[in-house]
């Protein structure tokens, strides 16, 4: 059949993701036209499908480039079950996954739990994420795909700038990223939304939109703040930021997140290599504490410290904010003989001579002991 444009876009932009992931064309026999069936033991690329417009035109498309290459692809259904009527949604987007040949198709049922206090999105989105991984590792995928488009970075742009800010909330999401050991690609971060709904129109597939979106408000109206903040950036904020701006702000937004990632990717290499020097992690039965050498890390740039330090809290004392991290590199580098910080998950850094714990807090620890 002949593709549209926009089509012929998506496919290449899925071929290059794929490409760099090591997968391409299995067997000279899918340059050949016609029918064939991937080897058993071809690479599975899975779609992440939630049955909305943009995972759906992912599916159909990744589906059409696997099969050319003589690669598997499946799909997961994530049910947050956070919605009345969420199981017939999943079962729909599962039953259209399969009508474009995706297998295997499988429903994941995820408990959204607030463990840390940060809201529903941010837990269903740690729910998926946690069902994805598992998904992968049990059916032994070589890369998952997500759906975002450019009008997504865009909005995480915005929603970042607004909860942080910072050289990496600038620079959005990663095309690609390893979460728990399992690759993660986004393929179509250079496409709009419009462009996925117009393939989905172009390839007649039927798609659910979530009404958290608030797409049933007029576009001159405000979402009430009863909505979702990624709803409300994307109905009412960057609409506006446009309209201001008299140019699309959601391509210029994804395109300096672009030019900003490679910025923050230099960055983060470098910090593998000043962590790897000055922080040593270890389990204490408890949960993970570190070790920092003030030594080593007091000769550091500034940026790198705060990224070191960043990163050693994000995996002791998980939910720990800016000010945490401001606080414990003071311990480095304004130290004059300040009490410890108190962390998330009562957690405390706490600096002797060259050398900072970050470890259970004391005063919990006995408290626990005594009970």
């Amino acid at each position: 059949m002949a593709y549209s444009a926009v089509m012929k876009q998506a496919i290449g932009a899925v071929r290059a993701t794929l490409a760099n992931q090591g997968i391409g064309m299995q067997d000279a026999r899918f340059a050949r036209h016609g029918a064939h069936e991937p080897d058993a033991d071809a690479p599975l690329v899975l779609v992440a499908c939630s049955g909305g417009r943009d995972s759906l035109a992912l599916a159909a498309v990744a589906a059409t480039v696997c099969a050319a290459w003589g690669v598997r692809c499946g799909a997961v259904v994530v049910d947050h079950r956070m919605q009345p009527g969420s199981a017939d949604v999943a079962a729909q987007a599962a039953r259209r996954c399969a009508a474009l040949g995706l297998d295997p198709v499988v429903v994941r049922d995820v408990r959204v739990v607030d463990e840390h206090g940060e809201g529903g999105e941010a837990a269903a989105r740690d729910a998926r994420y946690a069902a994805l991984v598992d998904e992968a590792r049990r059916l032994g995928a070589a890369v998952v795909l997500l759906a975002h488009t450019k009008d997504d970075q865009a909005e995480s742009v915005l929603i970042d700038l607004i909860r942080s800010g910072g050289l990496d909330a600038i620079a959005g999401m990663p095309a690609e990223q390893r979460i728990d050991g399992v690759c993660f690609a986004r393929p179509l971060l250079g496409l709009a939304r419009a462009e996925t709904t117009r393939i989905c129109e172009d390839l007649g597939l039927a798609w659910w939109d979530d009404p958290t979106n608030g797409d049933a408000f007029p576009a001159d109206e405000e979402l009430p703040a009863r909505f979702p903040l990624r709803s409300r950036v994307r109905h009412t904020l960057l609409p506006y930021l446009s309209a201001f701006a008299g140019r699309d702000m959601a391509t210029m937004l994804a395109d300096g997140a672009a030019l900003a990632r490679r910025d923050v990717d230099l960055l983060e290499r470098l910090t593998d290599d000043v962590f790897a020097r000055s922080v040593r992690i270890e389990d204490d039965g408890r949960g993970l504490r570190a070790s920092i050498d003030v030594r080593a890390l007091a000769k550091e740039d500034a940026a790198l410290r705060f990224r070191v330090v960043a990163r050693t809290l994000a995996l002791c004392a998980p939910g720990s904010g800016r000010r945490h991290v401001e606080a414990v590199e003071a311990l480095i580098s304004d130290w004059h003989g300040q009490r410890g910080v108190q962390l998330p998950r009562k957690r405390t850094a706490n600096r002797q001579k060259h050398v900072i714990e970050v470890c259970e807090d004391v005063t919990h620890a006995n408290r626990r002991h005594r009970g």
